[in-house]
């Protein structure tokens, strides 16, 4: 680029307090990326040719130092919380002035890039990070737009992320030294004392996640996508460990993406150009697309090798169990580009229920649809986190309460509205967890049945179906199913005792209304009559 080109682009980051840094690298391809982190010492090459860096002190988010700035926008809108905590407006201006500061006189690294695959809903972002990783992941994490867009390029939203600046508390008003703060009008980002990649992604996810529901009337969702050879979509929503990403990865379907999408009136789309999988065990036979997708241009975090070689180490958590990749979505073989399916027609909430209260799948009502959407169950089990002995219930509303920046009410809501204006689409509960029995008792349903019962559902083997129901959670479940043993279908059946499951499945439910009692105020009447009966006599 000419000298009066490098001017014009430096003008722009200018105009947002950047005049200062010593020198602006617009655009550089991932080579070129990879080549200034091995200069400056930030990294090294795995021996398949992907980088390897840490984000030092922080190798996740930091939920209680992620702010919305209160605003004239967001004062009367934003669903306040222990998840959306917050900031002063002045407070904000002042932060950014120093980071701004900061950054004087130093390298950056800026990138134009874009979220939402669909065209009607496409939202421009700019992005100023310190580190030329940094700018790696969001090239691999963003959509890419062309040389002829990025001529014609004008951001509607700017990320600026400074992990070396580290905030001042008592001056700053952050909690401490790290911080990722969302300013609605002055439309920025503001992350830094962290270099966790990960905040630059969730940051934008919970914009859209007011920007879309709240001004377009998209239902944004923390989910998986693929698509049938028939043109046929089915969503896949999932707390860790329930299996989301296995599930979703089916060579005979193609991949629309793997954690972030909008479901407007007629289309399912990413919001992401690429993926950020979890790499703790990762192994070529359990996760092939994963694997395969680890080469040059991707970007591994925080992993460790094994001694004496640069081969990752996947089974080493010694920095952290969060290790993690980021690659663009083309590093997937079957991934559908650009990223976007028909509304879709199966719909899969997976839960690992560790008490084995929950059928293998059963077909939700709209109400109950709406219900277990902003309960968000899932349970974990001892091993999964430190002092975790036995099987403990976790709920996150909508399957991603840390990014909903408006009453989880409001998102159920625009699920139900799609639901009753597309009547075919199904929604499934499938438990990827125990069976007769809970965990220490009961042993955990087969991986080979769950994809049976999705696969049964996906081609319509169960539209059929002769259907029980549970008692308490007053769920249907089908009675047969091609490839799966009939007497697993119906939970209660499964347990030797069956005053030990009632006991078991009155608790969980319990546990249910206890948790929904904090949205109840926000949502409808016919979502609470949706709700499990603590008190029910069993069958």
């Amino acid at each position: 680029m000419n000298e009066f080109g490098f001017k014009a682009k430096n003008a722009s980051i200018a105009s947002i307090g950047l005049a200062n840094v010593g020198a602006a690298y617009w655009n550089l391809s991932p080579a070129e990326l990879v080549e200034d982190t091995l200069l400056r010492d930030e990294g090294v090459l795995t021996d398949n040719g992907a980088l390897a860096i840490d984000t030092g002190e922080f190798t996740g988010r930091s939920p209680k130092d992620k702010f919305i700035v209160l605003d004239d926008i967001t004062k009367d809108s934003i669903w306040w919380s222990d998840v959306n905590i917050k900031f002063d407006a002045g407070k904000f201006d002042a932060l950014y002035n120093r980071v701004a500061a900061y950054l004087a006189g130093k390298e950056v690294y800026v990138r134009d890039a874009y979220a939402c695959a669909d065209p009607a809903y496409r939202l421009n972002i700019r992005v100023v990070t310190e580190f030329p990783w940094s700018n790696l992941f969001a090239n691999n994490l963003f959509l890419r737009p062309t040389a002829d867009e990025i001529a014609a390029f004008a951001p509607d939203w700017h990320i600026v992320c400074a992990p070396g600046f580290k905030a001042d508390p008592a001056i700053d008003g952050t909690r401490q030294h790290n911080f990722a703060i969302l300013n609605m009008t002055r439309k920025v980002i503001l992350i830094g004392g962290t270099g966790y990649t990960g905040e630059i992604k969730k940051g934008i996810f919970t914009l859209l996640n007011y920007i879309l529901p709240h001004e377009r009337g998209v239902l944004s969702m923390h989910c998986s996508a693929n698509e049938g050879e028939n043109g046929d979509t089915a969503i896949f929503f999932g707390l860790s460990g329930t299996g989301k990403t296995t599930l979703s990865a089916d060579p005979k379907r193609k991949l629309i993406g793997d954690d972030e999408h909008g479901w407007a009136e007629n289309s399912v789309f990413n919001f992401e150009g690429g993926c950020y999988a979890k790499c703790i065990d990762l192994t070529q036979e359990k996760e092939p697309e994963i694997w395969n997708a680890i080469k040059f241009g991707a970007l591994v975090e925080n992993i460790e090798f094994k001694e004496g070689t640069r081969t990752v180490d996947y089974t080493n958590t010694s920095k952290t169990e969060n290790t993690r990749v980021a690659y663009p979505i083309h590093h997937i073989d079957n991934a559908k580009e650009p990223s976007m399916g028909a509304a879709p027609k199966n719909i899969f909430f997976l839960t690992a229920d560790a008490f084995g209260v929950l059928p293998p799948i059963s077909k939700l009502t709209t109400e109950q649809a709406m219900y277990h959407f902003i309960s968000g169950y899932t349970a974990k089990v001892a091993g999964t986190e430190m002092g975790i002995t036995e099987p403990q219930t976790t709920f996150s509303a909508c399957f991603g309460k840390a990014f909903l920046p408006l009453h989880p009410g409001k998102y159920a809501e625009l699920l139900g509205k799609k639901l009753k204006a597309n009547p075919n689409v199904n929604v499934w509960l499938v438990n990827t967890g125990w069976t007769g029995g809970a965990y220490g008792t009961g042993s955990r349903i087969k991986l080979a049945y769950t994809r049976a019962l999705i696969t049964a559902a996906l081609e319509g083997k169960l539209d059929g179906a002769e259907f029980g129901e549970t008692p308490f959670f007053k769920l249907r479940f089908p009675k047969a199913c091609p490839g799966v043993p009939s007497e697993i279908l119906e939970p209660r059946n499964t347990w030797a005792d069956k005053a030990a499951f009632d006991a078991q499945a009155s608790d969980l439910a319990s546990k249910f209304v206890k948790n929904f009692e904090q949205y109840a105020s926000g949502v409808a009447e016919e979502v609470l009559n949706a709700a499990p009966r603590v008190a029910a006599v069993s069958a």
